[in-house]
C-alpha cells in the first residue's frame, strides 16, 4: 500500500510541474508574442484608405516608431488615396526615408490608387508596390488656397518634378515617367508602372508581397530582408485617430463651426443658460481642430463672421433689410470660399450650405420680427402698464355728492392718487387714460363703454 502511495504521489507531483510549465510557458507567450519562433520575422501591416493629411502622417509616423520598438522586418503601408496635403505627404516622405525598418508601399487591394501625394510615397519607398487593377500617377500640384498665375504654377510644377525625381534617383528607380505624371497628370495602372520602372512589383496580396521581399535588398541599398515565414501584424487607426479622421472632412467642420456660432451667439443673448455656450465653445473648437488638418481659406472664415456679425446688427439697427442682406451675402460667400480649391480633401457641398445659410438669414430675421414685436406691445410692468386698466373709486378730495375730480382709485390692489377728466365718486368704476409724476389720470368707466 505504501509502494501504491508513493506512486501515485510522484505522479501528482510530475503533472503537477507539468502543469506549472505549461501556465509559465503560456504567460511566456502572452508577454512575447515573439516568443512562438524568436527567428521568425515580424512584419507591420498598416492600412490607410483616404485623403492624405495631418491624421496619415502621425499614423505611419506611429507605426514607424512601433516597428522600430518591435524590430520587425518590415512596415507595409496598404495605400489606397487620392492625393492630400502637401506638407504632410512630405512629413511621411521624411518619415519614411529615415526609417531603420524597410518600408513597403503597396497599392492595394484591387481597385485602389495612389494618386498625387501618393505617389511620392511610392517613390520614397524601400518596395514599390501595387495590385493588379490599381493605378497610380496623377501627380500634379493644386494650390489649396486659391488661383495660381503662369509663373508660380511654373515654379511649384518643377519644384514637384524634381522632388519626385530625387526620389526615384535615391531608391535607384527609373526617372524618365516623373515628368509626365506631374506636369502632364499622366495615371497609369499596375503594369505600366511596373514597366517604366515606376514600382518594383506587382502582387496580388499582402502574403505574396512579403514572400516576394524575403532574400531582396529594400531599393537604394541596404542588408537583405528577411521576411519568408513572417507573421503579420496588423495595426488599424486608433479610436482618437479615426475622430479626428472623421471631423476633419470640409462639411462636418462646417456644421461644426456653423453650431459653434450659434451656440456662442444664444448664450450671449441669453447669459447663464449654460447649455448653448458650451455646445457652441465645444463647437469651435472641434472646428479649429477639423480646420488643422484641411486647406482653409481665412477669407472665408472672415467673411462668413462678418455675415453673422450684419446679422445681429439687424437685430438692433432698422436698416429695413439692408444689413440682412448683406449678411446673407456674406455668409453664402464665406460658405462657397471656406474650402476653396480643397482638391482631394473634399469640398463643401451646396446641398448643406444652402439649408444653412438660409436657416441662419430665417433665425436672425425671425428674432428681428420678434423684437419689433416686442416694442409694440404695451408695457407689461411698471406705471404705464396701468394704462387701459379699470380700478375702483375709494376715495375722493371734495364734495362726495356732486364727485370730484381727484381722489384716490383702487387699481390691480394698488392705490393710486388720480386726476379725473370727469367727476367721480366713491365705488365708481373708472379708467386709467395716463400717468404722471406718480398720479394716474382716469374718467368714467361707462363714458365710452369701458
Amino acid at each position: 500500500m505504501r509502494g501504491r502511495s508513493t506512486t501515485s504521489a510522484r505522479r501528482c507531483a510530475a503533472h503537477g510541474a507539468l502543469g506549472l510549465a505549461a501556465l509559465a510557458l503560456c504567460a511566456t507567450l502572452l508577454a512575447s508574442p515573439r516568443a512562438v519562433a524568436d527567428d521568425a520575422p515580424e512584419v507591420l501591416l498598416l492600412t490607410w484608405r483616404g485623403a492624405i493629411g495631418p491624421i496619415a502622417a502621425e499614423y505611419l509616423a506611429a507605426g514607424l516608431e512601433e516597428a522600430a520598438e518591435r524590430r520587425a522586418d518590415l512596415l507595409i503601408l496598404a495605400l489606397d488615396t487620392p492625393g492630400g496635403l502637401d506638407t504632410s505627404m512630405r512629413d511621411m516622405v521624411r518619415n519614411v526615408l529615415a526609417s531603420e525598418v524597410p518600408v513597403a508601399v503597396y497599392v492595394w487591394p484591387a481597385g485602389a490608387r495612389a494618386a498625387s501625394a501618393g505617389v511620392f510615397l511610392l517613390a520614397a519607398a524601400h518596395v514599390a508596390a501595387m495590385a493588379p487593377s490599381t493605378n497610380a500617377g496623377a501627380a500634379h500640384p493644386v494650390n489649396m488656397g486659391g488661383e495660381m498665375d503662369e509663373v508660380m504654377s511654373g515654379k511649384v510644377t518643377n519644384d514637384a518634378i524634381a522632388y519626385l525625381t530625387g526620389l526615384a534617383a535615391g531608391r535607384e528607380r527609373s526617372t524618365v515617367w516623373c515628368e509626365g505624371v506631374v506636369r502632364e497628370s499622366v495615371s497609369v495602372p499596375a503594369d505600366s508602372a511596373l514597366a517604366v520602372g515606376m514600382i518594383d512589383v506587382v502582387t496580388t496580396g499582402v502574403g505574396e508581397l512579403i514572400a516576394w521581399c524575403d532574400g531582396r535588398p529594400p531599393a537604394g541599398g541596404g542588408a537583405e530582408m528577411r521576411t519568408a515565414g513572417a507573421w503579420i501584424v496588423e495595426r488599424p487607426l486608433s479610436w482618437r485617430q479615426k475622430l479626428l479622421r472623421a471631423i476633419t472632412e470640409p462639411n462636418i467642420a462646417y456644421i461644426f463651426l456653423m453650431l459653434g456660432i450659434y451656440g456662442i451667439f444664444f448664450e450671449l443673448s441669453r447669459p447663464g443658460a449654460v447649455l448653448p455656450g458650451v455646445v457652441g465653445a465645444l463647437g469651435l473648437l472641434l472646428a479649429v481642430l477639423a480646420f488643422q488638418g484641411l486647406p482653409v481659406n481665412y477669407v472665408g472664415v472672415l467673411l462668413l463672421l462678418l455675415g453673422v456679425a450684419l446679422l445681429l446688427l439687424e437685430i438692433k439697427i432698422t436698416s429695413y433689410g439692408a444689413l440682412a442682406v448683406g449678411g446673407a451675402v456674406s455668409l453664402l460667400l464665406g460658405s462657397l470660399l471656406l474650402f476653396e480649391n480643397a482638391g482631394p480633401v473634399g469640398s463643401l457641398s451646396l446641398k448643406l450650405v444652402l439649408p444653412v445659410v438660409v436657416f441662419t438669414v430665417l433665425l436672425f430675421l425671425g428674432l428681428v420680427g420678434l423684437g419689433l414685436r416686442a416694442q409694440r406691445k404695451p408695457p407689461a410692468t411698471g406705471p404705464e402698464a396701468l394704462v387701459g386698466l379699470v380700478g375702483t373709486v375709494i376715495k375722493i378730495e371734495g364734495n362726495e355728492a356732486d364727485g370730484a375730480l381727484h381722489g384716490v382709485v383702487e387699481v390691480f390692489g394698488e392705490y393710486w392718487s388720480f386726476d379725473a377728466d370727469a367727476p367721480l365718486r366713491v365705488g365708481d368704476r373708472a379708467v386709467v387714460t395716463g400717468y404722471e409724476e406718480g398720479r394716474v389720470r382716469a374718467r368714467p368707466a361707462d363714458e365710452r363703454g369701458g
